[in-house]
């Protein structure tokens, strides 16, 4: 069954729509083209920013011209990942989705993220703009680019350019949670040359792969204790004394917590049977320990061909120790709000190759000293290795303002609609609001959305039923909106 036959039609059609654009971040130019002709096919004020945001205008319906005039805001590009006997290529072909056949309540992607990470935020906006009859106040469009690998079209946006004194974030991934507040993150990146060896003759070559793994959100699930391939990985090759490392590649985007690792090593023959034993044995270990959260992980071992050249033994220990050393997960939990996680890091990406190596991070904290503190943690532990360690993409959080009158109406507009109170809360992703908040200051934000699970990996869903509860609240809260006052 087509997903352009469910309900709201509108919105899923242009999800539809969307998804057949290839929107990788930081390579949106179709996706912005896509979404500009359609702002002037409707015949609707468009604009394009320096740096490639779209917004588009959209008068109030009859009756709600004196309605304060809202933004509604979502990102254009999606994380792209697949999973590795996956033949998909992201560049050119569009997103292929189906109806879980083992549940027909939720929406997936053929071996691939399904992009309703923003992407239901994207569509549900479009059907707003092309509708003739949701009454609606005046209202401004606001898709930005370059969310997930930067937050580049956010932090680019100038004052002045929206007008709106209320900003609704479609991207929250949880129907039941009004998120008022977020973490600020930066990049951390380690990089290095190394100088290498000659293997041994006669030896033997392995090729290690960790696969298998849960992933996921690198803030949003960072607290459910899933594995890190890099993590996984790097205690293997430091725990197995003989391995001599030729490469590893492992991991990818910050902001996914990694779900594979590959390694090439070379063993000396005469330790080949202990290894594959050690292998076999830090497998069922593996296993155990990620039982409940990782329940397909594996460690193929493989016989290969020995490699011509290993990391110098010196270079090897020490950068092994660094990434051993390297905090993953949680750092620290909110002292103030109950279950929040307060800062953490996530190792992203570890690639040795071809004499150089590179280690990619991504440490967010709601507390702004304490995010700068870690990552200077971080940075210390990898200039032990000689490395050279930048920082960039550094945002800021978002301050809860619980009094703010959004947030009063939504609170309770939610339980006059559903019969029981939301989950007002902060959360540990990083949401644009605290960033567009520094140039807008006096405008009141929020955020929410449907039920997406499994957001940044190749077992992204979006729940049908609950994107039908988050367009009624959506529909219900535009035609809430106070007179200006």
């Amino acid at each position: 069954m087509s997903i352009r036959i469910l309900e709201p039609q509108p919105l899923w059609n242009h999800f539809a729509d969307l998804n057949e654009v290839p929107r990788p971040s930081k390579k949106e130019e179709r996706v912005i083209a896509f979404m500009k002709k359609f702002g002037e096919t409707l015949g609707l004020e468009t604009m394009e920013d320096h740096i490639g945001n779209v917004i588009i205008r959209k008068p109030a319906s009859e009756g709600m011209e004196d309605r304060q005039t809202v933004v509604l805001q979502s990102h254009l590009d999606m994380v792209h990942q697949k999973n590795a006997d996956t033949d998909f290529d992201f560049d050119t072909q569009g997103i292929q989705m189906h109806i879980d056949p083992e549940d027909g309540d939720w929406v997936r992607a053929k071996g691939t993220t399904l992009g309703a990470d923003n992407g239901i935020g994207v569509a549900a906006i479009m059907a707003l703009l092309s509708s003739e009859d949701i009454i609606h106040p005046p209202l401004e469009a606001l898709f930005t680019i370059d969310e997930e690998t930067g937050m580049t079209g956010a932090l680019e946006l100038k004052g002045g350019l929206l007008h709106g004194d209320i900003m609704l974030n479609l991207d929250t991934e949880d129907d039941d949670e009004l998120t008022i507040g977020c973490a600020g993150g930066i990049d951390v990146t380690a990089k290095g040359d190394y100088t290498t060896t000659s293997a041994t003759r006669g030896d033997v070559g392995y090729k290690i792969t960790v696969k298998g793994l849960t992933g996921g959100h690198s803030g949003m699930d960072i607290h459910l204790g899933r594995g890190n391939a890099n993590k996984l990985m790097n205690r293997l090759l430091l725990g197995a004394g003989t391995a001599k490392v030729h490469e590893i590649d492992g991991g990818g985007l910050r902001n996914a917590i990694p779900r594979e690792s590959v390694a090439i090593v070379a063993i000396n023959r005469p330790d080949q049977v202990a290894f594959e034993a050690y292998i076999k044995e830090q497998t069922a270990i593996f296993q155990s320990e990620y039982s409940f959260t990782d329940p397909d992980l594996e460690v193929v071992l493989e016989e290969i061909n020995a490699p011509a050249n290993v990391l110098d033994a010196d270079f090897q220990g020490k950068f092994l120790r660094a990434v051993y050393a390297c905090l993953n997960g949680i750092y620290r939990m909110s002292p103030a709000i109950e279950g929040l996680v307060q800062t953490s890091n996530n190792l992203a990406r570890v690639l040795v190759k071809e004499g150089k190596y590179e280690v990619m991070c991504l440490t967010r904290s709601s507390v702004d000293t304490e995010k700068m503190d870690l990552a200077a943690g971080l940075k210390a532990t990898f200039e032990l290795t000689g490395a050279s360690v930048s920082f960039g993409g550094n945002y800021p959080g978002w301050t809860p303002r619980p009094d703010a009158g959004i947030v009063k109406l939504m609170s309770n507009l939610y339980q006059e609609l559903f019969e029981e109170g939301a989950n007002v809360n902060a959360c540990h992703a990083g949401l644009e609001c605290g960033i567009l908040g520094t140039n807008y200051p006096d405008m009141e934000m929020i955020s929410f959305g449907p039920n997406i699970r499994g957001a940044h990996s190749p077992d992204e869903k979006v729940q049908i039923s609950s994107v039908q509860k988050f367009w009624a609240f959506l529909l219900e809260t535009l035609k809430r909106i106070p007179v200006k006052g």
